[in-house]
C-alpha cells in the first residue's frame, strides 16, 4: 500500500516538474523578443539607445510624420473694423434745410435703416446714388456718405452704425462649448479671443490641436504652443473658420509596464522616458528594467545602407535604465507615432515560478509519504 501511494506522488510531481520547463509567459523575456536579430534573414534589427548612438538617431527620418500646416503670426492691426459687403449699416441723416430732397417739413432727421453693403462695395442713397464704402472704417464711410450728401443736402450730418456679415465675422465651427459664428468687433481679434467667446477648450483633451482654415489653406498648432508664444496668437480676418481637435498620435504600452494601453500624446513632444511614466513604470515583481524595447515601423522608403536611416523598415530600439547612461538616453530619444513600447519580463519570474514548483512537489511527494506511512500503521 504504502509504495503505490509513494509512487504517486512522486509521478506527480515529477509531471509537475517537467511542465515548469516549459511555462507559459504572458510576456516574452528580452532574449526571446530579439531571437533571430543577428540572421541573415532577419526581418527586423536592433539598435541600442546609448550617449553613443543618439547623434546618429536624432537623424533618422519621422517614421510616420505629422504633416507641417505652418502657422501665421500675430499682425499689428489697427483696431478699428472694415466694413466688407455683406454688412449692413443703418443711417441717421440730420438735416436743418426746410426744403430737404429726403425729409418732411419739420423733420430733422431721416431714418435709413438696414442697408446691405453690395457685392460691389457700395450701398445706395436715394438722390445721391451709389456711395462706395467696402473697405473703410465706419468713421470713414459715415464721411464718405456725408460728403456724396453735401451736393443735395448741404446741411446734412451722418451717423452710421453697422452690422457684421458673413465676410467681417468668423466660424468656431467644433471643439469648443459653444462653436457658431461670431462677428470681429475690430480687426485687431485674435485666435485666443475667439477661443474665449467659444467657451474656450475644454480639459481632458488630449494635446489640443487649433486648426484655422483661411483662403482655402489649412493651418494647425497645438493649444500648448499657442499659449505660450504671444506673436503667435493670429490676428484673425473675415471669413476665418477654427476648430479644435485631439492630437491623433498616440503609442502602445504592452508587456511588465503598469499599465496595457493605447495612450495618446499629451504634448507635441515626448520622449521615452516620458512613455515609461505615462504608462506608471515598470512592474517591480515581473519587469525587466535593462529590456526595455521601442518596435517601430518605417516605410521601406526610409531604409538606409549607411548610418543616416534604419537598416530594415523593422526596428527595436533597446534601452537599459538601470544605468544613469541609459536612463538619459531615455530622456533624449524621442517617442514617435504608433510606436510600441514593450517592457520585458525578467528572467527571474520562471526561476522564481521553478523554485515554487519545486517546493510544491516536495511538500506533495512529504504528504504522499506521510499518508502512506499512516496507511502502513
Amino acid at each position: 500500500m504504502p509504495f503505490p501511494v509513494r509512487s504517486l506522488a512522486s509521478a506527480i510531481a515529477v509531471m509537475t516538474l517537467l511542465g515548469a520547463c516549459a511555462l507559459p509567459q504572458d510576456v516574452g523575456e528580452v532574449d526571446h523578443v530579439l531571437a533571430g536579430a543577428d540572421a541573415p534573414e532577419a526581418t527586423f534589427a536592433v539598435q541600442y539607445v546609448t550617449r553613443d548612438t543618439l547623434p546618429m538617431l536624432k537623424t533618422w527620418p519621422n517614421s510616420h510624420p505629422t504633416p507641417n500646416l505652418g502657422w501665421i503670426t500675430r499682425s499689428n492691426t489697427a483696431p478699428d473694423p472694415l466694413i466688407e459687403a455683406g454688412d449692413r449699416i443703418d443711417l441717421a441723416i440730420w438735416d436743418n434745410d426746410d426744403t430737404s430732397l429726403l425729409s418732411q417739413p419739420a423733420q430733422k432727421v431721416i431714418q435709413l435703416p438696414n442697408l446691405l453693403v453690395s457685392s460691389k462695395g457700395t450701398v445706395f442713397l436715394p438722390y445721391a446714388d451709389e456711395v462706395y464704402i467696402a473697405k473703410m472704417t465706419p468713421d470713414q464711410a459715415r464721411q464718405a456718405i456725408q460728403d456724396k450728401l453735401l451736393g443735395i443736402i448741404p446741411s446734412a450730418q451722418v451717423q452710421l452704425q453697422f452690422q457684421s456679415g458673413r465676410n467681417n465675422s468668423v466660424e468656431l465651427v467644433s471643439g469648443v462649448p459653444n462653436p457658431g459664428r461670431y462677428p470681429l468687433v475690430d480687426r485687431d481679434t485674435t485666435l485666443t479671443s475667439l477661443l474665449a467667446l467659444g467657451g474656450g477648450i475644454p480639459t481632458g483633451v488630449p494635446n489640443p490641436q487649433i486648426n484655422l482654415s483661411r483662403g482655402g489653406k489649412l493651418y494647425r498648432i497645438s493649444s500648448d504652443t499657442l499659449l505660450s508664444h504671444p506673436d503667435l496668437d493670429t490676428t484673425l480676418r473675415g471669413g476665418d473658420k477654427v476648430f479644435v481637435q485631439p492630437d491623433t498620435r498616440y503609442f502602445l504600452s504592452l508587456g511588465a509596464a503598469g499599465k496595457e494601453a493605447l495612450i495618446n500624446f499629451p504634448r507635441d513632444h515626448l520622449t521615452a522616458l516620458d512613455a515609461m511614466s505615462l504608462v506608471g513604470g515598470v512592474n517591480q515583481t515581473t519587469a525587466n528594467p535593462k529590456g526595455i524595447l521601442i518596435l517601430r515601423d518605417y516605410p521601406q522608403s526610409a531604409v538606409r545602407t549607411d548610418s543616416k536611416g534604419p537598416s530594415r523598415d523593422r526596428m527595436v530600439f533597446a534601452m537599459d535604465l538601470t544605468t544613469a547612461d541609459g536612463l538619459f538616453s531615455a530622456g533624449e530619444f524621442g517617442l514617435q507615432d504608433r510606436d510600441l513600447v514593450l517592457v520585458t519580463q525578467s528572467p527571474l519570474v520562471n526561476a522564481r515560478t521553478i523554485l515554487g514548483l519545486f517546493g510544491s512537489a516536495f511538500n506533495l511527494v512529504r504528504s504522499g509519504n506521510t499518508l502512506s506511512n499512516q496507511l502502513s500503521n
